[in-house]
């Protein structure tokens, strides 16, 4: 069962944050992931978070293990401190499921 997650994002750089996703994109699909959905925000209406919005984003991955993989690879991990970094102030964890997709 697939497993994929809804995050919010306060972007602050978004040339570097487009360089990380760039970067990042080939381990992500060796584990299985991607991108279903992707906007850029310029109000939000509601949250439950203090956190500044300006990005939300679905993520995928073939299953829950997958993900636990994949944000402990280690050349993920020097990408998500070279470029995310310094480009994302803040994330929220919006919600996280198993889906049939």
């Amino acid at each position: 069962m697939a497993y994929e997650m809804l995050v919010g994002l306060e972007v602050t750089d978004d040339h570097a944050y487009q360089t990380y996703r760039e970067n990042m994109a080939p381990i992500l699909k060796r584990y299985g992931g991607g991108f279903h959905y992707d906007f850029t925000v310029d109000q939000v209406l509601m949250s439950e978070t203090h956190n500044p919005i300006n990005r939300v984003f679905t993520i995928y991955f073939k299953d829950e293990q997958a993900k636990n993989d994949f944000f402990h690879d280690p050349e993920y991990l020097q990408i998500k401190a070279k470029y995310f970094e310094s480009s994302v102030k803040a994330t929220t964890i919006i919600a996280s499921y198993n889906t049939d997709n």
